[in-house]
């Protein structure tokens, strides 16, 4: 196999895509048993191959490359953080959210707006710092010290006037 920059036509990128897209699925799912995890491999092995076209010495050795490919780009995935610390949505369906109970603290912080109960519940639930806070939401971390000290005033409001009731 040599590489080159010639980019594939779209005649090529069809046979491609017609005589290897059975092969990579099927292979790509004895890997991940996920037909959708099955489906994005396959679709990355021919962005591989398209975006940087090879030239093969012959038809057996294309499809080496291709199951090469597709069994690497599996034990990728499979050894990747996300595939290691997220669940299927059918395994994450029996497990109930968190009940928030009446007059409880976790149930004020509900009745906050959007915008403070967001950097409310990642201050003080999760333990992230302000700063990084501004970093997940792509604010300014003065934007995200403002909106902590008013939903502590809020908060603060809210609580009293449960008190009091």
């Amino acid at each position: 196999m040599s590489d080159t920059n010639t980019p594939i036509d779209r005649r090529q990128a069809e046979r491609l895509v017609n005589t290897y897209s059975d092969l990579i699925l099927r292979l790509s799912y004895t890997y991940l048993k996920s037909t959708a995890d099955a489906q994005d491999i396959c679709q990355t092995v021919f962005l591989k191959l398209l975006t940087n076209p090879r030239r093969f010495d012959s038809p057996e050795h294309e499809k080496a490359w291709i199951i090469r490919t597709t069994a690497n780009a599996c034990k990728d995935l499979l050894k990747s953080h996300w595939r290691r610390t997220t669940v299927t949505m059918d395994e994450a369906a029996p497990v109930p959210a968190p009940s928030v109970e009446e007059g409880s603290l976790l149930a004020a912080v509900q009745l906050l707006p959007p915008k403070y109960r967001a950097v409310i519940y990642l201050y003080y639930y999760e333990g992230y710092a302000a700063k990084e806070i501004a970093r997940l939401l792509g604010e300014n971390p003065a934007t995200i010290s403002t909106r902590l000290n008013r939903g502590r005033a809020r908060l603060r409001t809210l609580l009293e006037q449960e008190e009091l009731a």
